[in-house]
C-alpha cells in the first residue's frame, strides 16, 4: 500500500535547478492542481510557501528533489527532461511509495559534509603533484635526479622546495629546478591542508558519535562519511534501507544450477568506500574477521563473497550504533 494513501490531501512536488525551481501541486490521485516557478532565493521560498499557503488546504505533502544540492535552501525550510513535468513525476512518486526518506540534515553534519568535500579535493590534489613530481624526477638533469633520489616522497618534495639555479645554469636545469620548486610546494600545501581538515573532521566526530570512533577499523575520515550518509536517528527505516544505501545489500545473481549473491554497485559510492576501508581494516587487525575469512574460505566461499558478507555485517551493526547512540544534528 503506498505510504501516502489516506493520509494527505495534496502533494508538492518540486524540481530544484540551481537559479529556479519548479513547484507541481497534486490530489491524491496523481492530477494536477497548480503548476508555480520561482527563482532558488529566499524571496522565492517565500513566495512558493505562500502560494502553496493559499492554494493547499489541508494535509499536505512536500516531495523535493535535490535536497542535498539546489533544493538544501528549500529543505532547510525519470520521464521527459523539463522541469514542470520532473516535479509532477517528483509528486506522483512520492504518492506511489511505500515508504518517504526526510531529507539529510544541516547543521553538524553539513559541517562534516562541507569539510570532507574538501579533504578529498585536498587529497587528490596533494596525490597528482606527487604524481608530477615523480614524473619530472624521471626525466631531471643527473645532478638533479642524483640529489634527490631513495627518498621518501615528502622528504623529496621539502628538498626540492629548497632547490636554487644560477642564471649561468643551463636553461634546460634553470627550468627543471622551477618546475620541482612549485610542484612541491604544491604537493605539500595540499597534504597540509588535508591533514589539517582530518583533524578538524576528527574532533567533530568525537562530539557528535564519540561511539563511532571506539569500533574497530573506524576512524575519523570513515566514521565521518557514515555521519554523513545516515545523516540522523529516523531518516532511513531500517539496517536494511542503510544497506541499500550503502550498495551492501545482497544482489541474487545465480546461474541456475548454483546459487550466490554479488555485491551491490548502487547506492553512495562514498558510504560503500567507507565500509569497503572497516571491513578491510578488520581483515587485517580483528581476530574474530579473520577466524570468520578463514572458516567461510573453507567452505569454498570467493573473497569477493565474503568481503560482500562482512561489508553487510558492519552496515548493519553501524547503522545500530549510530540509531542508539547519535542524537539529532545541531
Amino acid at each position: 500500500m503506498p505510504m501516502l494513501e489516506g493520509k494527505v490531501d495534496h502533494v508538492i512536488g518540486v524540481d530544484t535547478h540551481r537559479d529556479s525551481h519548479a513547484a507541481a501541486i497534486l490530489d491524491p490521485n496523481g492530477g494536477l492542481v497548480a503548476q508555480l516557478k520561482v527563482p532558488s532565493s529566499q524571496a522565492g521560498y517565500q513566495q512558493l510557501l505562500g502560494f502553496v499557503g493559499q492554494r493547499v488546504p489541508g494535509r499536505r505533502c512536500w516531495a523535493l528533489e535535490g535536497t542535498g544540492c539546489y533544493g538544501a535552501g528549500l529543505a532547510g525550510r525519470n520521464g521527459a527532461k523539463s522541469d514542470p513535468l520532473d516535479a509532477i513525476r517528483a509528486g506522483r512518486e512520492a504518492l506511489s511509495r511505500e515508504h518517504l526518506a526526510s531529507p539529510r540534515q544541516r547543521g553538524q553534519r553539513e559541517a562534516l559534509r562541507v569539510l570532507q568535500l574538501t579533504r578529498s579535493g585536498a587529497v587528490k590534489v596533494a596525490a597528482d603533484a606527487r604524481r608530477h613530481l615523480k614524473a619530472l624526477l624521471v626525466t631531471a638533469p643527473e645532478p638533479l635526479r642524483a640529489g634527490l633520489g631513495g627518498q621518501t616522497w615528502l622528504r623529496q618534495a621539502r628538498a626540492c622546495t629548497a632547490l636554487t639555479a644560477a642564471s649561468t645554469d643551463p636553461v634546460e636545469y634553470r627550468a627543471t629546478v622551477r618546475a620541482l620548486r612549485l610542484t612541491a610546494e604544491r604537493a605539500l600545501a595540499a597534504h597540509q591542508e588535508a591533514t589539517q581538515l582530518g583533524k578538524e573532521l576528527g574532533t567533530l566526530v568525537r562530539a557528535v558519535a564519540p561511539a563511532l570512533l571506539a569500533q574497530r577499523g573506524v576512524g575519523p575520515i570513515t566514521a565521518a562519511q557514515l555521519l554523513i550518509s545516515w545523516s540522523h536517528p529516523g531518516r532511513l527505516r531500517s539496517e536494511a534501507a542503510f544497506a541499500m544505501l550503502a550498495g551492501t545489500a545482497p544482489i541474487q545473481a545465480s546461474s541456475g544450477r548454483v546459487v550466490r549473491h554479488r555485491l551491490n554497485r548502487g547506492g553512495d559510492r562514498q558510504l560503500n568506500r567507507a565500509l569497503h576501508t572497516i571491513v578491510m581494516i578488520r581483515e587485517r587487525y580483528h581476530e574474530p574477521t579473520k577466524r570468520y575469512v578463514a572458516r567461510r574460505s573453507a567452505e569454498g566461499k570467493s573473497e569477493r563473497e565474503i568481503r560482500r558478507c562482512l561489508k553487510r555485517t558492519v552496515a548493519r551493526q553501524l547503522y545500530r550504533l549510530l540509531e542508539r547512540t547519535t542524537g539529532p544534528a545541531a
